[in-house]
């Protein structure tokens, strides 16, 4: 009986082992033959899955006889499902090609089209640097704040927010460690948020509805005119597809606060559409017991809707509103509650309305040529009030545009003309001189990017400005890409830039513009500048291809001459003055992420060096961390569930008062489970409960009529965020 026990049981194990497949199979680009390194394949309905590697091979174990639905995806591309009856007769690894949505997407895009270089390249074949958020990890960061987008670009290489008001929140953005006035922020090739409705900007953005979200270090002045010294974000909103979109985010805080938001689009025949609605709530938060707010109340209501008509095969129209009305206080948490008195009365009020259109006519000529005009109309309405003080006022800027592209297997064209007004005009609430200005600038560019062999790629540009204040501007640009192979490949590019000055600058909001004079157009110069990037990149597989590893490491220089600084004159008034000297960023990034199965691992490090120059002295520029860590582990099952912990490290930071703050670790910890409809998800940011408010103050004087420090470290301390998405 034994011997029969023992028999049958070989051939149970025998019958299960030979019911366990093995496929295989080699994802590549269905256009260029390209191999696609993370393209993901998963069994529908069973926990199988895996990822591609260097070599585009996929692995996947332990499949059951019989017949299996097998689901290819990669970002950017589309979703391809074979069925497949197992076991298979073929033993060899099959071929599956992927082909291009055109819609972008993912961490590591190599076809996603750069809106920020009007180039339709691949984004590896693209001599100017562009770095992209998209896909999962732009779905990530929603994810840990649904209501703005500071934490997605807080927490790239490079990149550093500063929050310039301590009870409302208010921050900018510093690329290479440059103030946020040098950095140029756009929407769909429009700039939306420059001058004085750049302040509050980022809190005003949500995710929900972007693409992606490019980064450009470095001067790009050639398509977009002066501002983009240090650097240009381009945000990509989602556009519609045959496909229907109906998507809804339900999140709340554990500081009580709320966000609520949906996104529609769709494409039918002559006509497409997209639509964002938002609700953001804050409630008063003081996690220190000092009285005063860290989080303050706001109401926030985004309404974006877009129609997009298709007139014929080659000509689109694209119409769109942008609109965001909010009341955001913060200040005296008693005064907050409604229990002020004389004491406890200090707050900071901020009002906004953001409006603007976009106009956009798009005509494909034929197979390589298109014409593009466009125009977008702003009106932004902000005022500041405290306790006996107020600043408000009205920007109403336009933007236009004609471009004409040209493209063929070797060379990209891109010619254009823009128009641009930015006028402001300040309430009259005092007897103080009135900041209000009037600009006009008129440019033209041409930028050319050429293959000059197989491996070498040049792109170059000029452009001309003029501005009815500050005169005339050249601004060339140049880059290289050379690609020794399909594992190493480098980069050199450099320009010139300018920035018109304005009173609307980090330094001026810290202190709500109070006794800030206005500049003096008469004796001051645009601020000018340049600068260069150099950056290596290499990628290859580890341990016979089970892991893959990329490295890009990145050198910088930018130097703005005869810098604009606000300086403190006898009486108590602050003026902008243009000193002689130079301001100068000067480091390097680096950037290693490791893929192993369904383990993402990135590290970054940021070497920032700005130092101020001037004919008395040389000093370290206040606000800097001058190193930076950032550590990212994500672990994912496609479709399933993902996990990501991440800390990062911020060095101490010189100080405008000339005293050094203290260096800090920030940590976190995400979860999302997915199904097929919807998703739950947490996220526990701030772990270590690092405040500023633990070993420093954050302001002088009383509570009543607080002298408010710098802000160089976060003040809300552990927040726990979760929520649900719908896809309906």
């Amino acid at each position: 009986m034994k011997k029969f026990t023992v028999l049958f049981l070989a051939l149970l194990y025998t019958a299960v082992a030979f019911s366990q497949n093995t496929f295989r199979a080699i994802i590549k680009d269905t256009k260029t033959n390209e191999i696609l390194i993370g393209a993901t394949a998963s069994l529908q309905g069973l926990e199988l899955g895996a990822a591609s590697d260097t070599a585009g091979l996929i692995t996947l174990l332990k499949i059951p006889d019989g017949k299996q639905v097998i689901r290819f995806s990669y970002v950017g591309y589309e979703t391809r499902l074979d069925t497949l009856v197992f076991p298979l007769l073929q033993t060899a690894p099959m071929l599956i090609l992927l082909q291009s949505s055109g819609n972008g997407g993912g961490k590591e895009l190599e076809t996603v089209v750069i809106s920020a270089t009007r180039s339709s390249r691949a984004i590896a074949n693209i001599p100017t640097r562009v770095e992209v958020i998209s896909g999962d990890e732009l779905e990530e960061k929603g994810n840990m704040k649904p209501g703005d987008i500071r934490m997605m670009l807080a927490e790239s290489t490079g990149i550093q927010t500063q929050q310039t008001s301590a009870t409302s929140g208010n921050s900018s953005i510093r690329i290479q460690g440059l103030d946020g006035k040098y950095t140029q922020i756009i929407r769909d090739g429009f700039p939306l948020y420059s001058g004085f409705s750049g302040g509050l900007g980022l809190l005003q953005i949500a995710p929900l509805d972007l693409k992606q979200v490019e980064v450009i270090k470095g001067s790009s002045s050639t398509l977009y005119g002066g501002g983009a010294i240090a650097g240009l974000v381009n945000l990509v909103s989602k556009t519609p597809t045959d496909q229907r979109h109906l998507d809804f985010l339900l999140n709340g805080t554990s500081a009580l606060g709320f966000d609520a938001s949906g996104f529609y689009s769709q494409k039918f025949k002559k006509i497409g559409t997209t639509i964002y609605a938002g609700y953001d709530h804050g409630t008063p938060y003081d996690p220190a017991g000092i009285g005063l707010s860290a989080i303050p109340r706001f109401n926030r209501y985004t309404f974006n809707p877009k129609l997009y008509w298709y007139l014929n095969n080659r000509t689109t129209l694209i119409t769109g509103l942008n609109s965001t009305i909010e009341n955001r206080i913060g200040g005296d948490m008693q005064y907050l509650k409604g229990d002020g008195d004389a004491q406890h009365s200090y707050f900071e009020l901020n009002k906004t309305g953001r409006y603007s259109s976009q106009l956009e006519l798009i005509r494909q000529l034929n197979e390589k040529e298109k014409l593009t005009l466009k125009n977008s109309i702003s009106y932004f309405d902000r005022s500041i009030s405290l306790p006996g003080y107020r600043f408000s006022g009205v920007q109403v800027s336009s933007y236009s545009e004609a471009n004409y592209t040209y493209k063929n297997s070797r060379t990209d064209w891109v010619i254009g003309a823009n128009y641009l007004t930015d006028k402001f005009e300040e309430d009259k609430n005092s007897i103080f001189p009135l900041r209000s200005y009037n600009y006009k600038t008129i440019g033209a560019f041409v930028q050319n990017t050429s293959n000059v062999s197989n491996k070498f790629i040049v792109e170059s540009g000029i452009r001309g400005d003029y501005h009815n204040e500050y005169g005339f501007f050249i601004l060339p640009r140049l880059s290289g890409l050379y690609q020794f192979n399909s594992h190493f490949a480098t980069r050199l590019g450099g320009g010139l830039g300018y920035k018109a000055p304005t009173v609307f600058t980090e330094d001026a909001e810290r202190i709500e513009f109070r006794n800030v004079l206005p500049v003096d157009v008469t004796n001051t110069k645009a601020e000018r500048s340049y600068g260069a990037n150099y950056d290596i990149n290499y990628k290859t597989g580890l341990f016979n291809n089970r892991m893959s590893f990329s490295i890009n490491h990145l050198f910088f220089y930018t130097r703005i001459d005869n810098p604009i600084l606000l300086t403190p004159l006898a009486g108590g008034n602050i003026r902008y003055q243009q000193q002689q000297g130079d301001l100068n960023t000067k480091g390097m990034e680096t950037n290693i992420k490791l893929t192993y199965g369904n383990f993402n691992f990135f590290l970054g490090y940021t070497l920032a060096d700005v130092t101020r120059h001037t004919a008395n002295s040389n000093s370290a520029y206040p606000l800097v961390s001058k190193n930076r860590l950032n550590n990212v582990l994500v672990y994912e099952v496609e479709g399933k569930f993902k996990i990501g912990a991440e800390a990062y490290y911020f060095s101490p930071q010189t100080l405008n008062n000339g005293t050094t703050g203290r260096g800090y670790w920030l940590a976190g910890l995400m979860a999302e489970k997915i199904w097929e409809r919807f998703s739950l998800f947490v996220n526990f940011e701030n772990l270590t409960d690092t405040r500023q408010t633990k070993f420093d103050t954050i302001y002088t004087g009383d509570i009543t009529n607080p002298d408010f420090k710098d802000i160089y470290a976060p003040l809300d301390g552990l927040v726990v965020n979760g929520g649900i998405k719908f896809k309906l």
